[in-house]
């Protein structure tokens, strides 16, 4: 019996839903803070792994205390967390300057290109697009992180509380052999 019941190992549909409205928001807002590094992908992940190890008290907050964006503050503070950590790390000063896009498809489409990519344009499209789908797998990943990282802070809980046992059992201990 649990005073507190640990994190589940699937994401609710609660957080889900959360990550889907707010999943495009943050991969530019991450995009335009970092300059288009690669690294944006893994601050956005991890800032949704924050969210997601803290999402039992967010919700909480949200219904008990009557806080709706208790969630979305919490997002908009570890981006600015992760980022100003991220800044911290690099060893050069930061230029951030964001580039437009280049469009590196006509290129290949132009006569000689291989067969596959002339034949791309009449077979049916198999990418799986739509933001719901990005947004649940990313949900998944972030949840299955920030579970694992649950997992092994009970264990430090554990080691710690053992140790701190040993450590007042010798306590004990010595202060009886003193008294004879």
């Amino acid at each position: 019996m649990y005073l507190v019941p640990p994190m589940a190992d699937e994401p609710p549909p609660a957080y889900v839903a959360f990550v889907s409205c707010h999943l495009d928001e943050l991969r530019r807002e991450t995009n335009r803070l970092v300059g288009g590094d690669f690294e944006a992908g893994h601050i956005y992940m991890d800032v949704l792994v924050d969210v997601a190890s803290h999402w039992r008290r967010l919700s909480w907050q949200r219904r008990l205390l009557g806080q709706p964006q208790a969630a979305y503050a919490y997002l908009r503070h570890r981006l600015e967390v992760r980022t100003k950590q991220w800044r911290d790390d690099q060893v050069y000063d930061v230029d951030v300057r964001v580039l437009q896009r280049p469009q590196y498809a006509p290129a290949l489409y132009r006569r000689g290109g291989s067969i596959a990519l002339l034949k791309a344009a009449v077979l049916p499209d198999t990418h799986r697009s739509g933001t719901m789908v990005r947004a649940a797998a990313d949900a998944g990943i972030a949840w299955c992180q920030a579970y694992r990282r649950q997992q092994w802070h009970a264990i430090g809980r554990r080691i710690a509380f053992g140790i701190l046992l040993i450590a007042a059992m010798i306590q004990a201990m010595s202060a009886i052999s003193v008294d004879y």
